[in-house]
């Protein structure tokens, strides 16, 4: 796992940014996984800058989505589907229809979720997966207590995810659905390369476990560390907690006198 501590979240999103220009600099048509929420954000604004200057395209990519709601309107502006539309696809050349979400509004919701398996599968498996982390670990709708080989599948949310994205749904925890269609971990471990972005003092305690807790259900994000390609960026405050901070930051500045990259 590589740990980037950044100066402030505009750095982090653009070092961040600076990974999916080289993946789309070699493969034009990889595949992108995609994360809604805030951590994320910053990353698709970096994206569209360059876009707009001509400098990366991903026009011929394909994304898929990490979750939805169950059960939101289509027209709903939180259900996740419209939420990419609004902070990605608009920002980038993207093709929204090579943009994939599981099904919140499917009347079988375990076969929509086997069937959003098959899909990532048959598009050859996910090149590069963006990922945020919850307050409490969780990555995607993977509360705590998730198998570490799940799949996706229908989750219940908890009382703290449905608090922390409240601010979502004009501070109402009520108005947040209880229930959720995600990829499992096992689904977000298959990805060739995990980046992960997380800002703030309210992150720190989740990055520490992430990167330096044991592996446990109890922390799902946790499970990052069995990866053989993870890169986290954090700024400063989300770092505050990381034992081995001095060390992260010395392996990043000297890296490239043995890697070249």
């Amino acid at each position: 796992m590589e740990v980037v501590i950044c100066s402030d979240v505009a750095q982090a999103a653009s070092r961040a940014a600076d990974t999916v220009e080289a993946l789309f600099s070699r493969s034009p048509d990889a595949v992108l996984g995609i994360a809604t929420g805030s951590s994320p954000v910053g990353i698709y604004e970096e994206l569209g800058r360059r876009v707009s200057a001509g400098r990366l395209s991903l026009a011929k990519a394909r994304a898929f989505m990490l979750d939805e709601y169950v059960g939101l309107p289509s027209e709903h502006p939180e259900r996740y589907q419209n939420v990419i539309l609004r902070d990605f696809v608009a920002k980038v050349d993207i093709d929204a229809d090579n943009v994939h979400g599981p099904d919140g509004l499917a009347e079988d919701l375990d076969a929509a979720c086997a069937a959003y398996e098959r899909a990532i599968v048959e598009a050859g498996g996910v090149d590069l997966q963006i990922l945020g982390v919850g307050t409490d670990g969780h990555i995607a709708f993977n509360e705590p207590g998730s198998s570490l080989a799940s799949r996706t599948r229908i989750k219940c949310l908890t009382r703290q995810t449905r608090q922390d994205n409240a601010r979502f749904f004009g501070g109402d925890v009520d108005q947040v659905p209880l229930h959720c269609l995600t990829q499992g971990i096992a689904t977000i471990m298959a990805a060739r390369h995990l980046v992960l972005i997380a800002s703030g003092e309210a992150k720190a305690e989740a990055i520490r476990q992430v990167v330096e807790g044991s592996v446990s259900a109890m922390w799902p994000g946790t499970i990052l560390q069995m990866h053989p390609h993870v890169t986290v960026f954090v700024d400063k405050a989300a770092a505050s907690q990381l034992t081995l901070a001095d060390y992260f930051n010395d392996v990043y500045n000297h890296k490239h006198l043995i890697q070249g990259r």
